[in-house]
């Protein structure tokens, strides 16, 4: 089985999750007595790409198409297809993002494959049986799945998986033409709007968050949230109310209905952590609360806690962040 891995590309440089996903793909390459080569999507300098032999992929296909600077759905879907004929690809490896969720489904279709979401721990193959685990009722439970198509199409969990960094090494980078036509961009967005959180850092591609509640009293505060999301070089996220309210806007909204997390450390001040929130961040590594009401669920699911005033306490973290700094 040959292993194909699809790469996200932004500003000329490889996404983290697609960094965990290319380690992840060439993990499974070596389980299966291959090699592993990578797609790239977006823009992205040939040095970049060459960089994921650190990741251990051998070899880079990549469209300079202009048109595939942007997510385009049907586009996409045909330049992997593409790919994964050429490669004869069994295996396809992509991140659990809003591409990967919205590119899988149909990639499934088209390649008559089977498709594995949320994937967690590299697959186990036992005579001609391939299982993968996933995370399932909101990273509640953990699921076996055994995948029985002939192809299969893993979609990897952000942060689930260390990247690798051999030093030294390097990838081919080959020019790719997925011979794209005007009917495969027909579903481009019109206008394409760039978000960007406080700080530079994009909330999905985020390891640090520092994520504020009713608690921060109004929009007026939100520089405390944004002090501390600047020293620790974080994302700022916010929780449902508080989008509702339009205090913040609501592609920072984190939790059940909004984006799904899963930073090293994720911060959250002013927020009790209703259930609804907690499914959008239980799985980061680190949850830290702060929040004046001991009693708050939050602290429940806590790595750490401070009972006291956000107003008090952000202040005097930034401070000490700045002074490690």
């Amino acid at each position: 089985m040959s292993v194909l891995v699809v790469v996200e590309c932004d500003n000329g440089e490889v996404k983290k999750s697609s960094l965990e996903v290319a380690s992840y793909g060439s993990q499974v390459a070596q389980l299966l007595g291959t090699t592993a080569t990578a797609i790239a999507v977006g823009v992205a300098t040939e040095a970049n790409l060459a960089q994921l032999g650190e990741q251990g992929i051998s070899n880079v296909l990549y469209d300079a198409e202009p048109r595939l600077k942007d997510f385009v759905n049907g586009a996409y879907t045909k330049l992997i297809a593409a790919a994964a004929e050429k490669e004869q690809a069994q295996v396809i490896v992509l991140a659990n993002s809003n591409i990967g969720a919205a590119v899988g489904s149909r990639l499934s279709i088209r390649l008559k494959a089977s498709l594995a979401t949320n994937v967690v721990e590299l697959p186990k193959v036992d005579g001609g049986k391939f299982t993968v685990r996933r995370g399932a009722y909101s990273g509640k439970a953990l699921a076996d799945v055994v995948l029985t198509g002939d192809r299969k199409i893993i979609a990897v969990k952000k942060n689930s998986i260390e990247a690798l960094h051999n030093a030294g090494q390097t990838a081919t980078v080959e020019q790719f033409s997925a011979q794209l036509s005007d009917a495969d961009f027909a579903d481009a967005p019109k206008q394409v709007v760039m978000q960007e959180q406080a700080g530079g850092v994009l909330l999905p591609e985020a390891d640090k968050v520092v994520s504020g509640g009713r608690g921060m009293k109004g929009p007026e505060h939100w520089s405390l949230i944004e002090d501390l999301a600047k020293a620790l070089h974080a994302a700022t996220a916010c929780s449902k109310p508080v989008s509702d309210a339009d205090w913040r806007p609501h592609h920072e909204h984190v939790g059940q209905t909004g984006i799904t997390v899963s930073p090293n450390l994720y911060i959250a001040c002013g927020i009790s952590g209703a259930i609804q929130h907690l499914a959008g961040v239980n799985s980061s590594k680190v949850i830290v609360v702060i929040n004046k009401d001991p009693e708050a669920p939050f602290f429940k699911a806590a790595d750490y806690g401070i009972v006291g005033d956000v107003f008090d306490v952000l202040p005097k973290l930034t401070q000490a962040v700045k002074e490690l700094g």
